[in-house]
C-alpha cells in the first residue's frame, strides 16, 4: 500500500473517531485499516493514535501529523483537478443527523435526488429532536436550529427560520385570541424540551440585539416536534414553532396565528460538522447539497443565507 492511501486511511480513523468505523466509510476490512495505520507510524516513527476497544484519539504527535496530512491531501485533491479532472468520488458511509421539523417538509422528499447524483453513498438518516455527541455517535455532520452553544465544531449558517405563534380554534375560543405580547402570559403553552434536565425551551421575542426571551406557564411539555404540534392540534395550549412545520394546519385552519407581530422572530438553521481541515467527499458533497436544497425552499418561511 502506497504512503498516500495509508494517509487516507489515517485520516478517515480520525475523522470517523475509530478503525471500524472508518471500515465502513472506506469499505474495507477493520484488519486492513489498522495494518495500513500501523505501517504509517512505523513509517514516520511515531505513535499517531491511541486506540481503545470502541474509539481512537489522536496523540500529540498525531495532532500535528494529521494537519500535515490533511493539507497534503488537499493539494493532491487540487493537483488532480487543475485541469477540471474528476475529483475522489463520494463513496461510503454517511451518517447525518436532522430535526423533526426538517424531515418531511424539506429533506427526506428530497432524498431520492441525492442518491441519484451520488449512487456510492450510504445514507443513515437520524431523525430526532435530542442532542448527538458527533464524535461519540460517529456522525458526519446535523442541522440544527436555533442559536448554537459553543462549540468547537465547525457551524455554517444557511438560513433562517420564520417562527410563528399559533394555537387550536377550540383553544383560542375557551381562552381568548392574544393580540399582543402581554396577553400571551395569561395563556398557557405547550413547551418543547430536550435533553436531560426537562428544562422548556424559552420564548423568543423579536429585539434590536438578539432575541430576548420569556418564558410561559406549561399545559404539558413534550420533547418530540410531531408530539408537540399534536398538543396543539388538541387545544392544550399555544406553541411557537418554525412556520414551515405547521404551513398545512395554518391553511387549513386547524391551528390559527396569534399575535402576527412575533413572526419577526426568526432563529438560524445551521449545518454543523467536526472542526478538521480534511472533509471525506460525501460529506462536502451532502453539506453543499443541503444548501442547495434550501435555496431551493426560499419563501415565507425559510430565508436562505447569502
Amino acid at each position: 500500500m502506497d504512503f498516500i492511501q495509508q494517509l487516507r486511511i489515517f485520516v478517515a480513523v480520525v475523522d470517523n473517531g475509530s478503525f471500524s468505523r472508518a471500515a465502513e466509510a472506506l469499505r474495507m476490512a477493520r484488519p486492513s485499516v489498522t495494518k495500513a495505520v500501523n505501517a504509517l507510524e512505523d513509517e514516520v516513527g511515531a505513535r499517531l493514535l491511541h486506540r481503545t476497544t470502541r474509539r481512537s484519539s489522536l496523540t500529540t504527535e498525531g495532532e500535528r501529523f494529521y494537519d500535515r496530512a490533511t493539507r497534503l491531501l488537499t493539494e493532491i485533491s487540487d493537483a488532480k483537478n487543475l485541469f477540471g479532472g474528476s475529483s475522489f468520488t463520494p463513496r461510503g458511509r454517511l451518517r447525518v443527523d436532522i430535526p423533526v421539523a426538517l424531515s418531511r417538509p424539506l429533506i427526506i422528499n428530497r432524498i431520492p435526488e441525492f442518491k441519484q447524483l451520488y449512487p456510492d453513498v450510504d445514507i443513515i438518516l437520524g431523525v430526532s429532536d435530542q442532542p448527538v455527541d458527533l464524535i461519540a455517535d460517529g456522525v458526519d455532520c446535523v442541522l440544527r436550529i436555533g442559536e448554537l452553544a459553543p462549540t468547537s465544531m465547525i457551524a455554517r449558517k444557511i438560513a433562517s427560520i420564520t417562527m410563528v405563534v399559533c394555537g387550536s380554534p377550540g383553544y383560542l375560543s375557551a381562552n381568548g385570541t392574544p393580540e399582543t405580547v402581554e396577553d400571551l402570559r395569561g395563556h398557557q403553552a405547550v413547551n418543547y424540551f430536550s435533553g436531560r434536565g426537562h428544562r422548556p425551551m424559552a420564548w423568543a421575542l423579536p429585539g434590536d440585539t438578539g432575541l430576548p426571551q420569556f418564558a410561559l406557564r406549561s399545559s404539558i411539555m413534550i420533547n418530540d416536534t410531531d408530539a408537540f404540534v399534536a398538543c396543539a392540534l388538541n387545544g392544550l395550549g399555544l406553541i411557537q414553532v418554525p412556520g414551515l412545520v405547521v404551513a398545512e394546519h395554518l391553511v387549513s385552519g386547524a391551528l390559527v396565528e396569534v399575535v402576527p407581530y412575533m413572526k419577526a422572530i426568526r432563529w438560524p438553521l445551521s449545518i454543523m460538522y467536526p472542526n478538521r481541515q480534511h472533509l471525506a467527499p460525501q460529506v462536502r458533497a451532502f453539506i453543499d447539497w443541503v444548501a442547495g436544497v434550501v435555496s431551493d425552499a426560499a419563501g415565507e418561511w425559510l430565508h436562505p443565507t447569502g
